[in-house]
């Protein structure tokens, strides 16, 4: 089954990180190198990826509305649903971008005796995507405070308001519970909901089982198996990757290496999946582009230049062979010189 090459997948990451990272030497190449290369692939396969994008051809607007369009005076005009103006648009994309507005409106339909078929909100998606999107979110931004010294204040009020209800010893983070829970969610989703199942792949359940991989071995260091880590060499190597001066003091332990592992392989994965989304919606036409079709003519700027050709224009022109032809003409085809 497809969603089995995914756990398998994983697994031997997992192996691979934690037998290899024990192997004398090998941890410079789990700790440093591995790191800098997949920070060089996720960049380079970013950039690549948004360039590409940007260089494609949208001749024509084909922003997606499901609202009215700036029409008469007297119609109401949608304008999040159908943007006229570029304010309009960012605060279309703003309120897409941070409140995954078009999965709100999310629908399931079920069929009934009869048969009759019903169509009803369905808010679990938008609210596990909420749920999952942000917790990985604070998660990074958490950690950055192993990269930067001294840790900016803003970080601490950030892990104050993530442990609010302080949680067991040490606190227990809201957005772990978050992540995972998310992950589970939307993993779980491809395998119930019969018509999601048909149409994932691979590559769908891939990066969930992933990420929720990298969730899992970051919690089980940070409140099971604290003793088999060292959290100063940790921040130690941290800090030398961000300034280019990296070193491996004792041993850290195998649980880190494996973490960053599965990290490194989520970053070199990213710009080659669909988690390239963060960076599409952006530069997709259906978004960000003004619904003003009634205002502005919008012409394609790759056809061809066509000269405007008049009948009498084409006929001055092959007269002579639509009267060899038969054809009559409105012009009478001019005599000869040797004629007169």
């Amino acid at each position: 089954m497809k969603y089995a090459f995914s756990f398998l997948a994983v697994i031997a990451l997992v192996l691979i990180a934690g037998l290899g990272s024990q192997i004398p030497g090998m941890p410079y190449l789990f700790g440093v190198a591995l790191p800098y290369l997949a920070i060089m692939i996720f960049l380079g396969g970013c950039v690549y990826r948004v360039v590409q994008w940007g260089k494609s051809p949208v001749p024509f607007p084909i922003q997606t509305t499901c609202g009215q369009g700036k029409s008469l005076d007297f119609i109401k005009h949608n304008k999040l649903e159908a943007p006229n103006t570029t304010a309009e648009v960012v605060a279309r994309m703003f309120l897409e971008v941070v409140t995954f507005r078009s999965l709100f409106r999310n629908t399931k339909s079920e069929i009934h005796d009869g048969p009759q078929v019903t169509y009803e909100s369905s808010k679990w998606l938008w609210i596990f995507a909420l749920i999952f999107h942000y917790s990985f979110l604070v998660i990074v931004v958490r950690h950055m405070r192993l990269f930067l010294d001294p840790v900016p204040v803003w970080i601490s009020w950030l892990e104050l308001g993530d442990g609010l209800f302080q949680v067991g010893a040490p606190t227990w983070y809201m957005t772990d519970i978050g992540l995972l829970a998310g992950c589970a969610l939307l993993f779980s989703r491809r395998l119930i909901t019969r018509h999601v199942r048909f149409i994932s792949l691979m590559n769908d359940y891939f990066p969930l089982v992933l990420i929720f991989a990298i969730a899992l071995t970051g919690i089980l260091m940070r409140y099971f198996l604290r003793t088999d880590i060292d959290i100063v060499n940790i921040k130690q190597l941290a800090v030398g990757l961000v300034t280019f001066s990296p070193t491996i003091g004792a041993e850290i332990g195998a649980i880190f290496y494996i973490h960053l592992f599965l990290v490194c392989a989520l970053l070199a994965y990213f710009p080659f999946s669909k988690l390239m989304h963060f960076a599409g919606v952006f530069m997709s036409p259906t978004r960000n582009m003004k619904n003003d079709s009634r205002a502005k003519r919008h012409i394609n700027p790759w056809n061809p230049r066509i000269i405007p050709h008049s009948y009498a224009g084409y006929e001055d022109e092959f007269r002579e062979f639509m009267v060899d032809a038969g054809i009559p003409v409105e012009k009478e085809l001019a005599p000869k010189k040797d004629e007169e």
